[in-house]
């Protein structure tokens, strides 16, 4: 919806986009007030600062604006992305405190791998107009999406995986990963194939992470935590709130049917102390048309047999494959 909004504006024609009710509820007024100003066209079609919108696209003049960048690194990306196309290229001065600011190195590092420059210095990243240069680009494999099977490992406690097509070097943020499950009894080693994941059993006693630049990895590690009794304090949350759901109140809730209380000690702040209360007798899962929750939640069925995962078809919206995966490596699957 965000990186379609900028792009339509600067693509001659009349557009109209939209989407589910939750996506008519995710906040873009930061993004459509930039390209007003930047001399796009783009209006609301029913609710003030929310899709769906109408938008006449032309060429953009472009120039400079400042940006609230800390409620969501997408506006600055959708930006970055069209601003080599504007007539005076783009300046961002970039307000407040970056919300997944590897989100952004990432936009920026393909940006330069098909041939455009930008500076970013100081809290101001200048894209001179310039024009993208085709190249034979080999897209990596989704650290997001591996999480669950870092995830899955570490539940099992034995055994290993190969996951192809990660790199060490990877520039996605959530390439952390690798780093955060050594806590959590995973190793990883690299191969020329991929990334090959081994049981350990080497856990931390407690789990402290500031998530803000890895918003996306939350629900994978807060369910994990639990399941492995690993007490956390994680924060860095904020933005999960305005994501396919808020994820902080989904997390507390589905949680609490398994047993675990957790608690949101303050804006953007999950924890877990160890206290655990009444579990329900035949847990089911609702996912709130969230893809995170369906998956980061499904490999509790190793500790919880079992376990009904409402609605899984949410997992298209990412990795549609997610459950013949699962089958494939021995996990049971009944349909309602």
């Amino acid at each position: 919806m965000r990186f379609l909004t900028a792009y339509l504006s600067k693509i001659v024609g009349k557009w109209t986009i939209t989407g589910s009710e939750r996506m008519k509820k995710r906040p873009i007024r930061i993004l459509v007030d930039a390209l007003n100003s930047l001399g796009a066209r783009v209006e609301y079609l029913e609710e003030e600062g929310f899709p769906p919108l109408r938008i006449f696209g032309s060429a953009l003049q472009g120039g400079e604006i400042e940006l609230d960048s800390s409620v969501s690194s997408q506006y600055i990306s959708a930006l970055l992305m069209i601003a080599p196309t504007m007539e005076k290229g783009l300046s961002i001065k970039l307000k407040g405190h970056l919300a997944s600011k590897s989100y952004v190195q990432m936009t920026l590092k393909i940006m330069k791998d098909f041939g455009v420059k930008a500076t970013w210095n100081k809290g101001k990243i200048i894209v001179p107009p310039q024009e993208y240069k085709p190249i034979t680009f080999k897209v990596e494999s989704d650290w997001s999406a591996a999480s669950y099977w870092y995830e899955i490992v570490t539940l099992l406690g034995e055994g290993e995986i190969l996951l192809k097509g990660l790199k060490k070097d990877s520039c996605q943020g959530d390439a952390k990963i690798a780093e955060l499950f050594a806590l959590l009894g995973v190793q990883s080693s690299y191969t020329e194939e991929g990334v090959l994941l081994t049981a350990n059993n080497e856990m931390t006693s407690c789990m402290i992470y500031n998530f803000v630049d890895q918003p996306d990895l939350a629900q994978t590690f807060v369910v994990t935590c639990c399941l492995l009794n690993v007490p956390f304090s994680f924060t860095g949350l904020e933005t999960l709130k305005i994501k396919e759901t808020d994820r902080t109140a989904a997390l507390i809730t589905e949680m609490a049917k398994l047993g675990y209380k957790l608690n949101e000690t303050e804006e953007g702040a999950l924890e877990w102390n160890g206290d655990k209360i009444k579990p329900e007798k035949n847990p089911a899962i609702d996912t709130y048309d969230d893809h995170r929750m369906a998956m980061s939640f499904a490999p509790a069925a190793i500790k919880i047999r079992g376990l009904a995962i409402n609605n899984p078809e949410v997992v298209s919206k990412s990795y549609p494959t997610f459950w013949e995966d699962l089958k494939s490596v021995g996990f049971e699957i009944q349909a309602p």
